[in-house]
């Protein structure tokens, strides 16, 4: 505005002011416009950008004793806060407890996410449950009552 003001009465360029005020709204709307668009990715729970589901599960998986990994969800709690739920299966022999520590410390160190939501599965250990996590409804659910909903068309 100073600097529209100087070429007003310098130069006598009447349009200086309009087209600074153009310019800063410019300048606004484009920083306005990124901020929009994190918002809107974190209120509908978007994956973050930075983060790559991919490389996520690749990391989980590297870890000894995990069998496989569904049901992944990363999304932005907050600006700067990641958050993550899981499921992994994994065999018997292994502890879940450290497993579950392993699995924390790696994605908090290579990723960033400290927030995390993790159900361990041992498929081993329930032997009549069917897994029907993509569907997303439930996971485990027991032969009998899952063949006895698909007879039912649900």
């Amino acid at each position: 505005a100073i600097i529209a003001g100087l070429m007003i009465i310098g130069f006598g360029w009447m349009w200086a002011d309009a087209i600074t005020s153009i310019l800063i709204s410019l300048i606004i709307i484009f920083g306005a416009w990124r901020l929009i668009l994190e918002s809107v990715n974190i209120l509908l729970e978007g994956t973050p950008p930075h983060i790559d589901t991919g490389a996520v599960e690749s990391a989980i998986m590297s870890l000894e004793g995990v069998g496989g990994v569904h049901d992944l969800h990363i999304w932005t709690i907050s600006s700067g806060m990641e958050a993550l739920s899981a499921h992994i299966t994994h065999n018997a022999t292994v502890a879940h407890p450290r497993l579950l520590a392993a699995v924390r410390e790696k994605l908090c160190a290579e990723f960033g996410i400290e927030h995390m939501t993790i159900q361990m599965e041992t498929p081993e250990l329930e032997p009549e449950a069917v897994y029907v996590c993509e569907t997303g409804t439930r996971c485990f659910e027991p032969a009998a009552k899952a063949n006895t909903r698909r007879g039912r068309g649900n």
